[in-house]
C-alpha cells in the first residue's frame, strides 16, 4: 500500500508539474494575426507554431517559467508565465536588424550583421521611412538623424537634395539597391528624384561608415549604404494610404501581397502617384509615380528565387542658387528660373526621368555550410533636364518680382524671325532639353563558405556592362515655327528644327529625337568593368578578425556622331581610344568581446580607385581627346576604432577615423566675364577627414517612451598644392595651363564638420504616440570658391573658407492607430522645420542655397 500510494503520489505531482499557456500573435503596425510564428518554452525545445489566425496553444512542463515568440523580419519578445496561462494578445514589433528583413539575395546584400568584426554602422527601420518620408520629404532624410549624415535639403525642386557621409558627397558615397550598384557609372552622382520610391517600398537602409562591410571593389570613400527592398510578402494583405501637405502636395498609394501559395508562388504590387504645385520656393512643382511588381517562387527548400521591378518616373521643376542679395530683394521663395508664359507657370529648367529597375534573385543552399547568392540587374534610363539655347540677350527678367518674361522672349523670338517663322542661334531664345538615356545590365554573385566552428569565406564576382547616349533637342520653340542652328560643322548653316519633344518621362520612353533632329552634341559611353572579391573571417566567442580583397578593371570608349569644336587636334567623330584602368581595395580589422555587453574594433583598408569617365576626356560633350596629362587612380586609405555596448535597454556605439584621399581630381564651374561659362580642373588634391562620432539608444523594459541621439565632431581639409587649369566650357579654349593653388589646412565645405542630434518618442496613450527629432548643424564651411583661391594663390596668400552660421532644426510627428473593424487604420501627420528657422543650407560657385521652411504632411493608411 505504501509503494502504490508514492508511485500515485509521484505520477499526480508529474501531472501538476505543467502549464498550458495560450495566446494570438499579431502585427504591431498592421494590428493583423502573424500565422506561423514560432512559439517555443525557453531553455527547452517544446515548441509550436500559430495558426491562421495568429492563436497558439503551448503546454509547458513546469509550472512557470518563458516562452520565445519569434516571427521572421520581427523583434524575438520573451514573456513570462505563471501556471496555465492566457498570455492575450502578443504584438511583435518590426525588428531593426537588417538580417531579419532581408527575405531574398542573402550573400548579395552586404549588410553589417553578417559580419562578425563590427563597422561604423547605423541602421534605419522601413516602419520609420514610411511614417516620416513618404511624403513631400526627401528619401534621403530618412537617414539624416545618425551620425556624421548631412542632408543638404535646399530648395529646390522634388528629389534635388544631397546626402555627405562624413563631409564626402554622395558622388564618393556607394549607394547599394538590394546589393545593385545605383550610383552613376559616368560620374558616380546619384540622382535622388530618381529614386524617390524608396520611401514606399525600403525594408530598411543601412548607413556604414567609413571603410564599411561591402565586398565590392565601388566608388566608396565616404561609406556605402544599404537600400534593401520589399521584395514578395510572404502574408496575404496589403493597404491604401491618401495623403496631403503643404503647398497642394497630394498622393495616394495602393498595395496588395497574395502571400504564398501551395505551390510557393507568391507576387506583391505597389502603385502611387503624387504631385503639387510647388516643393517650397515658387516654380518648383512636380508630379510623379511609383510602381513595383515582385514575384517570387520557393519550388524546395534549396531555392528561393524572386524577380523585382520598380520604378519611380517623374518631372519637377527646379530652382539653383542665386546672390544672397536676390533672396534679400525678393524673398527667401525666389526662383530665377521661373515666370509665366501664356498666363501659366514657365520655367527654364525642369528635370524629368523615368528609370525601371529590374532584378531577378536566385538564393541556393547547396547544403549545410555552403550556399550561393545570385542577382541579374538591369536599368534603363530615359529622360534629361531643360535649359535655354541660343542669345542670352533675349534673356528678359521682371524688376518688380525678378522672375523671367517669357511672354517677351516670346514676342522678342517672332520679331526676330524671318517670313518663314525661323530665327536663329544668335538672335533667338528656345528651351532645350539635353537628354541622358543609358542601359545598364549587371551579374552579381556570391558563394559563401562556412568551415568548421569558426572560419567563414566568401569569394564573389561583379560585373557591369553600360551604355549612355547623350545629345540634345529642342523642347519648346518659344512661339517660333523652327530655329535655325548650324552648330554641327558638317550642316549647312541654314540647318532649321522644327520638331519639339516633351519634357515628361512617360513620353522619353518611346519619343525622342533622331540623329537629324539633335543639336549641340551627340555622342555615346561605353563603360564595361569586371571584377572579383574574396573574404575570410576568423571568428570565436571572444574574437574576430577578417580580411577582405578586391580587384576590378574598367574599361571607357567615346563615340561621337557630330562635332562642333576640336581639342588638341582630335574631333569628336566615330569611336575615341579605349582607357583601361584597373582598381583594388585591400580591407582587414578585429574585434575583441570583453564579455557579452562590451566589444572593442579597429579596422584598416586602402583603395585605388579609377577616375569617373567624365575625368578622362578632355571635353567629353564634343570631342575624343584625353585629358593631358592622362589621368591616374585616386588613392584613399582609411582607419577606424570603435567601441560598442547593449544590453537590454542601451546601447551606445563610439567611432574614431581618418581618411587620407590622395590623387583626387575636381573639376569647379565658374561665370567668366563674358557671360561664358568656364571650367576649373584641379589635379592632385589631396583631403584628410578625421573625427569622432558616437550615438545611443536607450528603450526602458517599462516605460512610454524611447530616447535616442548622436553626436559627430570632424576636421576635414585639404592638404598641398595642386596645379590647375581653366578652359571656357563654350568654346573649348585653353585660358590657363600651369596654375598652382596652395590649399593647405583649406577647410572642406558643404556639410557642417560638427553636429548633434537627439530624438524621443513618447507613447501617450494606446495606439496614440508622439516623436520629435532636433539637430544641431555648426562647423559649416562655404563651398571652396574657386576665383577667390586662385586669386590669393596669385597674390601670394593661402584661401580661407568663410564659416556660414550654425543652425538647430525640429521635426515633429504625430501618430494614432486605431481600428475600422477587423482591421487597423493609421493616422499620421509630420511637421519639417517646426520653428521655421531660417537657414543657409549651403552654397556653390554662383551663389546660396537657402534651405527650407516650415512644410507638412498628413496621411491616413488603411490595412487589410
Amino acid at each position: 500500500h505504501f509503494l502504490f500510494a508514492a508511485v500515485m503520489m509521484l505520477f499526480t505531482t508529474v501531472a501538476f508539474a505543467q502549464a498550458t499557456i495560450t495566446g494570438k500573435v499579431i502585427d504591431a503596425d498592421m494590428n493583423s494575426p502573424l500565422p506561423g510564428a514560432n512559439v517555443i518554452v525557453k531553455g527547452t525545445t517544446n515548441g509550436a507554431t500559430t495558426d491562421f489566425d495568429g492563436n497558439f496553444t503551448i503546454t509547458a512542463n513546469a509550472t512557470s517559467g518563458e516562452i520565445i515568440i519569434s516571427y521572421v523580419g520581427f523583434a524575438t519578445k520573451v514573456v513570462k508565465f505563471n501556471g496555465d496561462t492566457n498570455l492575450g494578445t502578443i504584438t511583435l514589433e518590426i525588428d531593426s536588424s537588417l538580417e531579419e528583413v532581408i527575405v531574398v539575395g542573402t550573400g548579395v546584400i552586404d549588410i553589417a550583421e553578417s559580419r562578425e568584426t563590427p563597422v561604423a554602422v547605423s541602421t534605419v527601420k522601413g516602419k520609420d521611412i514610411q511614417l516620416k518620408i513618404a511624403g513631400n520629404a526627401e528619401f534621403t532624410e530618412s537617414m539624416k538623424n545618425t551620425p556624421s549624415i548631412y542632408v543638404s535639403n535646399q530648395a529646390g525642386g522634388f528629389g534635388d537634395s544631397q546626402l555627405f557621409l562624413r563631409g564626402f558627397n554622395d558622388t564618393n558615397t556607394a549607394f547599394l539597391l538590394n546589393g545593385q550598384p545605383i550610383n552613376s557609372v559616368e560620374d558616380g552622382r546619384l540622382f535622388w528624384s530618381n529614386w524617390a520610391g524608396m520611401a514606399d517600398v525600403a525594408n530598411a537602409v543601412q548607413v556604414q561608415r567609413g571603410l564599411g562591410s561591402s565586398k565590392l571593389a565601388i566608388s566608396s570613400v565616404g561609406g556605402t549604404v544599404n537600400i534593401v527592398s520589399k521584395t514578395t510578402e510572404q502574408r496575404e494583405g496589403g493597404f491604401v494610404r491618401f495623403m496631403g501637405g503643404n503647398d497642394s502636395f497630394v498622393k495616394g498609394t495602393v498595395s496588395y501581397n497574395s502571400g504564398v501559395n501551395d505551390k510557393g508562388w507568391a507576387y506583391s504590387v505597389l502603385v502611387d502617384h503624387w504631385q503639387a504645385h510647388r516643393k517650397y520656393s515658387i516654380g518648383t512643382a512636380g508630379q510623379g509615380q511609383n510602381y513595383l511588381f515582385s514575384v517570387g517562387y520557393k519550388p524546395n527548400e534549396r531555392n528561393t528565387f524572386n524577380f523585382l521591378l520598380t520604378g519611380a518616373p517623374q518631372w519637377h521643376d527646379q530652382n539653383f542658387s542665386t546672390d544672397i542679395e536676390d533672396y534679400e530683394r525678393y524673398g527667401e521663395k525666389y526662383n530665377p528660373n521661373t515666370g509665366f508664359k501664356d498666363g501659366e507657370r514657365f520655367t527654364e529648367r525642369r528635370n524629368y526621368y523615368h528609370k525601371p529597375v529590374a532584378n531577378l534573385n536566385w538564393d541556393w543552399d547547396i547544403k549545410d555550410n555552403l550556399d550561393l547568392s545570385t542577382v541579374l540587374y538591369a536599368s534603363w534610363g530615359r529622360g534629361g533636364g531643360t535649359g535655354m539655347l541660343g542669345s542670352s540677350s533675349n534673356r528678359v527678367r521682371l524688376d518688380s518680382n525678378g522672375q523671367v518674361d517669357f511672354d517677351q522672349i516670346v514676342e522678342n523670338n517672332q520679331a526676330a524671325a524671318d517670313s518663314n517663322g525661323y530665327a536663329g542661334f544668335s538672335d533667338a531664345f528656345v528651351r532645350r532639353a539635353s537628354v541622358n538615356n543609358h542601359n545598364w545590365y549587371g551579374l552579381l554573385s556570391n558563394l559563401n563558405i562556412e568551415s568548421g566552428e569558426n572560419w567563414s569565406f566568401n569569394v564573389g564576382f561583379d560585373g557591369r556592362l553600360y551604355k549612355g547616349d547623350h545629345w540634345r533637342q529642342i523642347n519648346d520653340l518659344m512661339g517660333l515655327d523652327g530655329f535655325v542652328d548650324n552648330f554641327r560643322t558638317d550642316r549647312p548653316d541654314d540647318y532649321v528644327f522644327t520638331t519639339t519633344f516633351e519634357a515628361n518621362p512617360w513620353a522619353a520612353l518611346f519619343n525622342t529625337a533622331d540623329e537629324s533632329e539633335r543639336t549641340q552634341f551627340d555622342y555615346t559611353e561605353n563603360i564595361n568593368y569586371i571584377g572579383g572579391f574574396g573574404q575570410a573571417e576568423y571568428a570565436t566567442e571572444k574574437f574576430s578578425v577578417f580580411v577582405q580583397g578586391a580587384l576590378s578593371t574598367q574599361s571607357f570608349q567615346r563615340t561621337g556622331r557630330f562635332t562642333g569644336r576640336t581639342v588638341n587636334g582630335v574631333d569628336g567623330l566615330g569611336e575615341s581610344e579605349k582607357v583601361n584602368k584597373t582598381g583594388y581595395q585591400i580591407k582587414g580589422g578585429a574585434a575583441y568581446n570583453l564579455n557579452d555587453e562590451h566589444t572593442v574594433f579597429a579596422n584598416v583598408g586602402t583603395f585605388s580607385r579609377q577616375p569617373f569617365l567624365d575625368n578622362i576626356f578632355a571635353d567629353i560633350r564634343n570631342s575624343n581627346a584625353l585629358v593631358e596629362p592622362e589621368i591616374d587612380n585616386e588613392e584613399i586609405i582609411g582607419y577606424e576604432a570603435g567601441y560598442r555596448f547593449k544590453n537590454e535597454t542601451f546601447r551606445f556605439n563610439f567611432d574614431v577615423y581618418r581618411t587620407e584621399w590622395g590623387n583626387r581630381f575636381l573639376t569647379f564651374g565658374t561665370q567668366l566675364p563674358n557671360s561664358e561659362f568656364g571650367l576649373y580642373r584641379f589635379t592632385d588634391v589631396t583631403q584628410l577627414h578625421q573625427g569622432v562620432e558616437f550615438d545611443f539608444e536607450y528603450r526602458p523594459l517599462i516605460g512610454g517612451f524611447r530616447l535616442r541621439g548622436y553626436g559627430s565632431i570632424g576636421n576635414w581639409k585639404y592638404e598641398g598644392t595642386t596645379p590647375y587649369t581653366l578652359q571656357n566650357d563654350d568654346t573649348g579654349v585653353f585660358i590657363e595651363t600651369d596654375g598652382e593653388v596652395e590649399l593647405t589646412d583649406v577647410k572642406v565645405g558643404n556639410a557642417p564638420q560638427t553636429s548633434f542630434g537627439v530624438g524621443v518618442v513618447f507613447d501617450i496613450t494606446k495606439g496614440l504616440s508622439f516623436d520629435m527629432d532636433y539637430n544641431i548643424y555648426t562647423d559649416l564651411y562655404e563651398f571652396v570658391d574657386v576665383e577667390e583661391a586662385v586669386q590669393d594663390a596669385l597674390d601670394g596668400r593661402v584661401y580661407e573658407s568663410e564659416k556660414l552660421p550654425a543652425y538647430a532644426l525640429a521635426d515633429a510627428g504625430l501618430t494614432y492607430r486605431f481600428s475600422l473593424g477587423d482591421n487597423p487604420l493609421t493616422f499620421r501627420a509630420n511637421v519639417y522645420n517646426l520653428f521655421n528657422t531660417p537657414y543657409i543650407n549651403q552654397t556653390d560657385n554662383f551663389g546660396t542655397f537657402l534651405g527650407i521652411g516650415r512644410t507638412f504632411n498628413a496621411s491616413l493608411r488603411y490595412n487589410f
